[in-house]
């Protein structure tokens, strides 16, 4: 067994350039699911000196200090700022569900307040705000949290009258999320971050890490910013231990297993192997220049990771995309296993995940009889009952707590979910896998993101 460290993944795996979660209190919170972050790159001065390496642990604008015992110089630290643009997104479940709500204490906003910073201050940070499932008065109260920002903040209340009016607009040309999740709220958010035209680059990461630490946005950011970089997009990735035992389920036990099993059941390809590489693929952490955005095509479901990934394989370079190591550590809320309800926790996704997979596959001219669903399913549950034994040897060595009993539960749960998505592949045959670009929306409604904004804008005239 090896050793596994702070600093490895569980899965050591490399692609392109591998450059390298806020502790939350009980008053005053928000339903939450994560921020989408916007950056602007520009010159405070010319550069004077750079020196840089194939792989860095560790970026940080503006605090050079916490370099220097890595032996890492980062002159350029001193000559890049970044304007910044948060955008929150509000879980599908919205406000009032008990235990599925994920939450963002005032902490964060102190966070983001702060501005004692050189290179990033308060005042050059405006939030959006994208805001699922509220009725007027918890709407209210949203706005009423976030007046505590000495920032400008937009909301999108998603469920308002301004936006639904818009929404409805697009289903009249099918151009509308055909779901609500995740997705769809990421989708007009980067809508409104198209429509302000303001920032140069585009970050997305959860907010219910429980280990924040602001110098995760710096490190996240900093490939996509740097002007003498060329990477058009940075996954993040973490090690996934905390409380004394493993995390990532849904990774360790589903998408690594998984990859392996296609890869024997129909051969091997540039995707799997582009897939296989990534370190943690289901991490929410990313980040891209904001000449990515018009053309993105994102799902509406838990699979938009995969999604995502998938499309920057389909569009850029290797040379264009890189991995960057966020964090010594990093914990944050764990969904149920839910092996009685397949529409929730991680059993609806390892459904759209699984989904996600075979509907990309089959764009790339694979098919899948209901003969290779049972083959498939057979070697993933091979598979990952063969890792769980890695894992088992990987906690021993570590001093971790590990429990086969829960850990096969978890893998014979998903190897049935593989027959249930290959059965949702067949019964869908005509469904569309991802929501529509803002380039096709433009190009059949000209003037919607600069009604999107005004309505936005309206919005928050009035309740602010």
């Amino acid at each position: 067994p090896v050793s596994y460290t702070e600093r490895d993944s569980l899965v050591n795996r490399g692609y392109g350039h591998t450059i390298i979660s806020m502790d939350y209190s009980n008053k005053d919170n928000l339903p939450l699911t994560g921020f989408l972050i916007q950056a602007s790159a520009y010159l405070r001065k010319p550069i004077s000196q750079i020196s840089i390496g194939a792989d860095f642990n560790y970026y940080n604008l503006g605090e050079e200090s916490d370099l220097t015992s890595l032996g890492v110089d980062l002159k350029l630290s001193k000559h890049v700022g970044i304007l910044p643009e948060i955008l929150f997104l509000s879980p599908i479940i919205g406000f009032g569900f008990g235990h599925c709500q994920q939450k963002i204490s005032s902490d964060i906003v102190q966070l983001f307040s702060e501005g004692n910073d050189d290179n990033v201050t308060a005042q050059s940070y405006h939030f959006i705000v994208g805001l699922d499932k509220a009725n007027e008065k918890q709407a209210k109260k949203a706005w009423k949290f976030f007046k505590k920002l000495k920032t400008p903040f937009s909301i999108l209340w998603n469920d308002g009258p301004g936006l639904k009016k818009l929404d409805q607009e697009l289903k009249k040309k099918d151009l509308s999320p055909n779901e609500l999740g995740k997705g769809r709220n990421v989708w007009y958010c980067i809508g409104m971050s198209i429509a302000r035209d303001t920032a140069r680059s585009v970050a997305l990461h959860d907010c219910d890490i429980k280990t924040y630490d602001r110098r995760m946005l710096a490190k996240l950011f900093y490939p996509v910013v740097n002007p003498l970089f060329n990477f058009e997009f940075c996954k993040g990735y973490y090690p996934r231990v905390a409380n004394g035992k493993m995390n990532g389920r849904v990774a360790r036990l589903l998408v690594f297993p998984l990859l392996t099993a296609l890869e024997k059941t129909i051969g091997k390809s540039d995707y799997l192997d582009f897939m296989k590489s990534f370190k943690y693929p289901l991490a929410g952490e990313f980040s891209f220049r904001r000449n990515v955005l018009p053309e993105l095509r994102i799902s509406s479901d838990w699979g938009i990771e995969i999604g995502i990934l998938s499309e920057m394989q389909r569009s850029y370079s290797p040379q264009n995309i890189c991995q960057v190591d966020l964090a010594e550590t990093y914990d944050h809320k764990h969904q149920k296993l839910s092996i009685d309800d397949e529409t929730k926790g991680l059993s609806r996704m390892s459904i759209d995940i699984i989904k996600t997979f075979i509907k990309k596959l089959a764009t790339q001219g694979h098919s899948f009889s209901r003969e290779k669903f049972r083959s498939l399913k057979a070697t993933y549950y091979r598979s990952a009952l063969d890792l769980i034994d890695i894992y088992r040897s990987d906690a021993q060595m570590n001093g971790l707590k590990f429990d086969s009993h829960t850990e096969e539960k978890a893998v014979e749960l998903f190897a049935i979910n593989i027959m249930k998505a290959g059965e949702a592949f067949y019964l869908n045959p005509m469904d569309t896998p991802f929501i529509p670009t803002w380039s096709r929306v433009k190009s059949a409604i000209p003037d919607f993101l600069d009604r999107l904004q005004d309505a936005v804008n309206e919005d928050n005239k009035q309740y602010i």
